[in-house]
């Protein structure tokens, strides 16, 4: 066997793989300007369906009774197993998040966050506002809707939106305001350092420009990954399958540059760029 020809081989097919789990121009042109990017198959469907298992074991209803779901939905605490830290931390992801943020200028997620499980219980919720999900703590840490967001987006990277269940448009997809960030950019950026409240950014997103609204639907395995500017949503569920969806940041080491950077910018700093031009 000419082993040096089958090390080339092995090579270009792991060079191929590579460059498959990077986003091409067009993608990450798409998010500087639309404010995400769909990630397809960004995890194993047998992850999925492991931290499905866990999930249910812990809601206060019957997997298999839908007569049991009363609910519209049901928050679920901090996940921190092995499936939930599998699912966001794959090669693909990681290779991502470099694209869009810079190497070495986030930090990987140790865990995902709550879960606003929804279900088809035919009330509306009451948390379908459109917001913006702060970064920083207020004056009081412990009041959520009092922390805060500036124009450099201090300790949040990314919003993710994670599916663990197949979403179609009737399964509450999280509504998305395409390119609504630059709006928000524009807002923030006459607030300084300070930046503003959870409340007090969601209170003026009805004066923003109308922005087309996209669904976040796909198969389970499916990742959003959103500007930390964008405008998002939840909405009634009017299907049959309950739907589980992870929101959590991907937190900053630092604060992203916007201005009189030496190494240029990334693709979410650009974003914030162009508000300002």
């Amino acid at each position: 066997m000419d082993w040096q020809l089958l090390a080339a081989l092995f090579g270009v097919v792991l060079n191929r793989k590579i460059m498959s789990d990077l986003l091409s121009e067009k993608e990450i042109e798409q998010f500087i300007l639309s404010g995400f990017v769909r990630i397809d198959n960004a995890f194993a469907k047998a992850t999925a369906d492991a931290a499905l298992d866990i999930l249910w074991n812990d809601l206060p209803c019957d997997r298999s009774n839908p007569s049991t779901w009363t609910k519209p939905v049901i928050r679920l605490g901090m996940y921190t197993q092995q499936p939930f830290i599998d699912s966001i931390n794959t090669p693909k992801l990681y290779s991502i998040f470099d694209q869009l943020i810079g190497e070495g200028k986030w930090i990987p997620c140790r865990s995902v966050g709550t879960f606003p499980v929804r279900f088809p219980a035919g009330q509306q919720p009451n948390d379908t506002g459109k917001h913006v999900d702060a970064s920083f703590p207020g004056n009081d840490p412990g009041n959520f809707l009092e922390w805060r967001v500036n124009a450099r987006s201090k300790g949040r990277a990314l919003l993710m939106l994670i599916l663990y269940s197949d979403v179609s448009e009737n399964d509450a997809p999280t509504v998305i305001y395409k390119g609504s960030h630059i709006d928000v950019a524009r807002l923030l950026s006459k607030e300084g350092d300070s930046g503003l409240s959870f409340m007090e950014l969601a209170n003026r997103l009805d004066g923003l420009p109308r922005r087309e609204e996209v669904y976040a639907t796909g198969e389970a395995g499916t990742v959003y990954l959103c500007h930390p500017f964008l405008v998002h949503s939840a909405q009634l569920h009017k299907g049959n399958t309950p739907k589980f969806m992870a929101q959590p940041p991907l937190l900053l080491k630092g604060e992203l540059s916007v201005s009189e950077s030496n190494v240029g910018y990334a693709p979410v700093e650009q974003a914030i760029r162009l508000a300002l031009e």
